[in-house]
């Protein structure tokens, strides 16, 4: 059930208002004499027309391309890896303006093809009305990224980190659609505490929209509705010392879906009402000094499902468990090695067999070919199944599958 789930949360929120870590001063423009009778007709709408060319040249743009390749030794993992596969693409555009001194507004347009999902389908990805009234206190609405371990609102800024796949047992690439951002509100704010540091914290609350996934005929089952009535949450950070910050987060929501047999024995008639509610947590590390790097961050989802025919569909719990360690140090301006190691149990209670549980050592070669273009290479043993998916495996069982491989990427990212 627990591995099924995945697919389904995860999560993501924005304090990150860009998709770029380079954000280079907006240009400013002046407009010539055109030559006209004093008070004439030109002279006259001069104002109001470098008023406008003023107001869009405020308008701070950004946006990023990439394009990537993966290869198992066996598996096939996010796309048909096995053979190799380019189907790892991604571009990006984004928007965003002041409006005063208080109130921010942005949005973006993003399109991606990984695997079977996204297929260059362009969609409006975050977009946000951002009303900071002091340090300590701040209002979002709209679609915002939500705020949910170290890193899940830089999961779309490949620039900010060094490994191509954020650590998957708690950023699963897969999930981004409806992981990265909720559509409601989200309270933040941050204060220092004098010797003892400082402090940020985000509340959130509103829901996600998720697309119904494809009918696989060979499955046992098929959704025709997906809903979340609700998703609720909160972040805190605290940083007692300079490059230190320890976070917990804590996340409640509930999904609720219908779901119609396939098989010959079961009539697509009649369906099965599902209520899945979830509570995610996570505990977080991380330590700057200068150009090294630490995070590890340990966290427990615990689902239940709720089934109106439990003969049919089993009503039942888990706890997965998960947890990474990550490093890396800029050599030089130019190269950043880093290293992580992910571990992910869909079911903290049996870790038992090579679909029991998922563990990955990662190392990552990052080369900044100039400030604006970015080529990243990287290498992963993986052991064991369970962060893989049935359907892109010839619907075999995750026990069936290989239980020890290699997983290789490289990818190219230019921004501005």
């Amino acid at each position: 059930m627990s591995t099924w789930l995945s697919v389904f949360l995860l999560i993501g929120a924005p304090s990150v208002d860009t998709s770029t870590g380079a954000i280079r001063p907006t240009s400013s423009s002046s407009t010539s004499s055109s030559g006209a009778e004093p008070g004439g007709p030109a002279e006259a709408s001069a104002p109001q027309a470098t008023s406008v060319v003023d107001e869009l040249l405020e308008v701070e743009i950004h946006g990023f391309v990439s394009q990537g390749v993966i290869k198992s030794t066996a598996n096939n993992f996010l796309a048909e890896s096995s053979r190799g596969s380019f189907e790892v693409t991604e571009a990006g555009l984004n928007f965003t303006k002041s409006l005063t001194d208080k109130l921010r507004v942005g949005l973006q347009l993003f399109s991606r093809d990984l695997g079977p999902i996204g297929n260059y389908d362009v969609k409006l990805d975050w977009y946000y009305l951002d009303y900071r009234w002091s340090d300590w206190f701040g209002l979002r609405a709209g679609r915002t990224k939500v705020p949910f371990g170290l890193y899940n609102e830089i999961s779309d800024v490949d620039s900010a980190r060094v490994p191509i796949l954020l650590p998957p047992s708690i950023y699963p690439s897969q999930n981004r659609d409806f992981l990265l951002a909720q559509t409601g509100i989200d309270v933040y704010g941050y204060g220092r505490l004098g010797a003892a540091g400082s402090v940020e914290y985000s509340l959130y609350g509103g829901t996600i929209f998720i697309d119904v996934p494809r009918a696989n005929p060979s499955a046992a089952f098929e959704f025709t509705e997906l809903d979340t009535p609700y998703l609720l949450g909160g972040r805190v950070f605290w940083s007692p010392l300079e490059g230190l910050r320890l976070g917990a987060s804590l996340q409640a929501l509930e999904l609720d879906a219908t779901l119609y047999f396939q098989t010959a024995a079961q009539s697509p008639s009649t369906g099965v009402l599902l209520e899945i509610p979830a509570v995610l947590w996570v505990a977080s590390l991380e330590y700057t000094s200068q150009d090294f790097l630490f995070a590890t961050e340990y966290s427990r989802w615990r689902t239940e499902a709720r089934s109106s025919d439990p003969e049919r569909f089993p009503t039942a719990s888990t706890t997965s468990e998960r947890l990474y360690g990550m490093a890396s140090y800029r050599v030089s301006g130019w190269f950043c090695p880093g290293v992580f190691y992910a571990v992910f149990f869909p079911d903290a209670q049996k870790r038992e067999g090579r679909s029991g549980s998922q563990q990955q050592v990662a190392l990552t070669l990052r080369f900044d070919l100039n400030p604006f273009w970015i080529l990243k290479l990287e290498g992963s043993y993986m052991r064991g199944t369970a962060g893989l998916s049935s359907s892109l495996n010839d619907n075999q069982k995750l026990s069936e599958l290989v239980a020890d491989w290699g997983l290789f990427m490289a990818k190219t990212t230019a921004y501005f």
